[in-house]
């Protein structure tokens, strides 16, 4: 199927910015540290303009000997900021035993961040939601007789309290002489300014202060003038609306192009929960004195009992996507690493037991997000990773270019024929962004595309030469009038210098390359060499990477390297590699003008994969029920003591060496069914929704050890349960018998780490 259109040019017209440049007093004024200051357009890092990229980690859901690791994927990721909610349920779960050791050592992890070359925002609270018990409250908080999330003096006495032990336990680093870059406070509180003024009180009362303070914009939330930067968020799916609901508009609006920032569905179930209104008659874009940024674009999506979504890579990295063409100044994923919540005396995880309207699952909290839970980069990690090189190398001059949006534009979410696109322009220069991708609703093939335009003066650029076709899931940022071309029809990734810097482009798929230099265009064939090219502003290196070459590229420290292992540095760029198998990774030579091998250190070892046996030690129940019960409409997950009762026991029988803490073992489950643990001696260790997708688990991170009996139980999902699946998944359960269960196979995998041989 196909889009057809008439063979006239698609025109968007430059428009500059209709403010004045502005510094707010935050990190000019108050808060002031060198080398940081905020306006009203981006934030300033050493006098450049840049555009963050911000990824959630939870300290306290990740081992603490996995800090440095995960902090350096993220690093290799992209990420510039990690932004980490400060959980008090974690930290004070009983209130006589406050705990700052282990992974809770908030202290040991803020400096991680910073030997990890990457700046940190903690997100205080002292409520954070974060799909955790009481929204982050430890029981004691939330019983006791306070107005909670208010000016109430008794409230603001607990707060103080908690506020006073982490400012202690952090030791100024969130200090005029720290490292913290910013402090959230509270989260999707909507109409109560004032108290944010009085947390920001209390906060610098308990010894922490930093250059940003921000809060939770969406929902029309009410926010004190110039007391905190807005955030916005962004999410193209939700578990958090009913199982029976279509896909919402509050979702598709993220798959357009728009100057809308604010996202009404954020936090809907909770405010419902709460009989909470957002407020109402409250902006819809960002304040003139703060620059649009986000803290929550869906980096994944967490799984609830009753609604499993399961956004794909190209879902993910199209809502980002297009944020950065509606003129982003700062890119945040919630989440970006995934982890596990504590056990808890309770639990720990958002439940119906305690009022809220999603079961969520107990211990894992994968949210399929780039890094997931066990540690492995999902295939959002890799489209993102390319987003955010170009948001390195681009930034600067992006951070000055406005969004302008075409003079034709969808007329709404059901809009499934006119073109998504967008062009970001300080009026001489820019870049076209080109999105035609959405889930669920599948788009056609748009045909006879061809761009017009205009920037000052009246300069007006037609491209590429003739019209041509767009395919399904194009994502595209292609440069307009850099470095002497007029433009490329090809993905700009970054700029590596040299004597002559070279262009590294990436090709959509089903898209020629084409280019243009004085108004004479030329055809670009992709591959691992570069075209060298003269240009009015000198000579020019064009390297273009195929589709298949793009998805193994790698930015850091001005290389460019291709690897299809996972890959990981820290400051000193030198890169990591780890795999079952000997990894390759080449890297470009701008003086050779050719990629060679990168050479490698290997490990004391080899890595491995096997398969695993497993033996039936109980069967599931032959008949579970459809439903466990309802809250507000929503179904139930059953109560542990039903699952011990139904689920089937499997003895997962491992090779010997999976014990090796060397080998860095995950053992990879594809199942189906309702609810698996898997088990450790005993313990559950993480546990899972079914939704489709392959399990992995990091056997280290849960305990295993040589010689521990690892079980895997799983609770059959009954054929006629309400439940929301993917469609493959659903298709599955409806192709089956009275109830759903099976193990079609697990492996394990030892992987070894390779490191860069020292540099000559």
């Amino acid at each position: 199927m196909a889009t057809d259109h008439p063979a006239q040019p698609l025109v968007v017209r430059h428009h500059p910015w209709t403010e004045p440049l502005r510094h707010p007093a935050m990190s000019n004024e108050q808060d002031v540290r060198p080398g940081i200051a905020l306006t009203s357009r981006y934030l300033i890092r050493d006098g450049s303009p840049i555009i963050p990229v911000s990824g959630e980690m939870h300290y306290s859901r990740v081992p603490r000997d996995r800090w440095a690791e995960r902090l350096r994927q993220m690093r290799a990721g992209g990420v510039t900021v990690v932004a980490t909610y400060v959980l008090w349920l974690h930290h004070a779960e009983h209130r006589d035993q406050p705990r700052f050791d282990g992974n809770l050592d908030i202290a040991a992890f803020v400096d991680e961040v910073h030997a990890a070359g990457l700046d940190i925002i903690l997100r205080i609270g002292p409520w954070v939601h974060s799909e955790s018990r009481n929204g982050g409250f430890p029981d004691w908080v939330q019983q006791a007789p306070v107005r909670h999330r208010t000016d109430d003096p008794a409230y603001l006495d607990l707060v103080r309290e908690w506020f006073g032990q982490l400012g202690a336990a952090l030791e100024g680093r969130a200090s005029q002489h720290g490292t913290v870059l910013g402090i959230q406070l509270e989260n999707e509180l909507y109409t109560e300014p004032q108290h944010l003024v009085t947390l920001k009180r209390l906060s610098r009362e308990a010894g922490m202060s930093a250059p940003l303070w921000t809060a939770t914009a969406w929902g029309g939330a009410d926010l004190p003038p110039e007391e905190v930067l807005p955030l916005y968020g962004g999410y193209g799916d939700g578990f958090w609306v009913d199982s029976d609901a279509p896909w919402d508009p509050s979702f598709r609006d993220h798959y357009f192009f728009s100057h809308v920032w604010d996202d009404p569905g954020i936090g809907a179930d909770v405010r419902r929960a709460q009989n909470i209104a957002s407020a109402q008659g409250g902006p819809r874009t960002p304040s003139e004195l703060f620059p649009p940024a986000t803290c929550e674009l869906a980096g994944g999506m967490g799984t609830a009992y009753h609604r499993r979504p399961r956004p794909s890579g190209l879902d993910t990295a199209t809502v980002g996507h297009n944020k950065i063409g509606n003129g982003s100044a700062w890119q945040g994923y919630y989440m970006y690493t995934g982890g596990t919540n504590p056990a808890g005396d309770q639990g720990m995880q958002e439940s119906h037991a305690t009022g809220y309207p999603n079961d969520m699952q107990r211990l894992g909290y994968d949210f399929h997000a780039p890094i997931g839970e066990a540690g492995v980069a999902s295939d959002s990690y890799e489209l993102l990773r390319r987003q955010h090189a170009f948001l390195r190398a681009f930034g600067p001059a992006l951070a000055e270019m406005p969004s302008s949006l075409p003079v034709v534009v969808p007329a709404g979410v059901d809009d499934s024929t006119t073109l998504r696109w967008a062009l970001r322009s300080n009026g001489d220069s820019g870049f076209l962004f080109l999105s035609w991708h959405q889930p669920h609703i599948p788009l056609d093939t748009y045909r006879d595309a061809q761009f017009q335009v205009t920037l000052d003066d009246d300069t007006t650029l037609v491209l590429p030469s003739r019209p041509i076709d767009i395919p399904v899931g194009t994502l595209a940022r292609w440069p307009l009038r850099f470095h002497g071309l007029d433009w490329v029809t090809a993905t700009a990734l970054t700029l590596l210098p040299g004597d002559v810097p070279t262009l590294v482009l990436t090709a959509e798929q089903g898209i020629e390359v084409e280019a243009s230099i004085a108004g004479t265009p030329f055809a670009v064939t992709p591959g691992l060499a570069p075209t060298r090219v003269e240009t009015p502003a000198g000579p020019l290196d064009l390297l273009v990477l195929d589709a298949a070459t793009a998805a193994i590229a790698w930015v850091g420290d001005d290389r460019l390297l291709l690897s299809a292992d996972e890959l990981a540095w820290g400051p000193d760029g030198r890169v990591t590699a780890r795999s079952a198998e000997t990894p390759t990774i080449h890297v470009y030579d701008v003086t050779a003008r050719a990629f060679t091998d990168l050479p490698l250190t290997p490990p004391a070892g080899s890595g491995a994969i096997d398969p695993a046996g497993t033996t039936l030690v109980r069967p599931a129940g032959t008949a579970v029920p459809v439903a466990y019960g309802k809250h507000d409409g929503r179904q139930s997950a059953p109560t542990p003591e039903i699952f011990d009762e139904l689920a089937a026991v499997h003895r997962v029988e491992l090779p010997a060496w999976a014990g090796d803490a060397g080998m860095d073992a995950l053992v990879e489950i594809d199942w189906a069914g309702d609810i698996a643990e898997l088990r450790v001696d005993g313990r559950t260790a993480t546990d899972r929704f079914w939704d489709g997708t392959r399990w992995l688990v990091n056997l280290r991170d849960a305990g295993y050890r040589a010689g521990s009996d690892l079980t895997l139980h799983i609770l059959p999902l009954a054929t006629g349960s309400t439940v929301h699946l993917p469609d493959d998944a659903h298709e599955r359960l409806l192709a089956t018998e009275g109830q759903l269960l099976a193990v079609d196979s697990i492996r394990v995998i030892g992987r070894r780490v390779w490191h860069e041989a020292a540099r000559g």
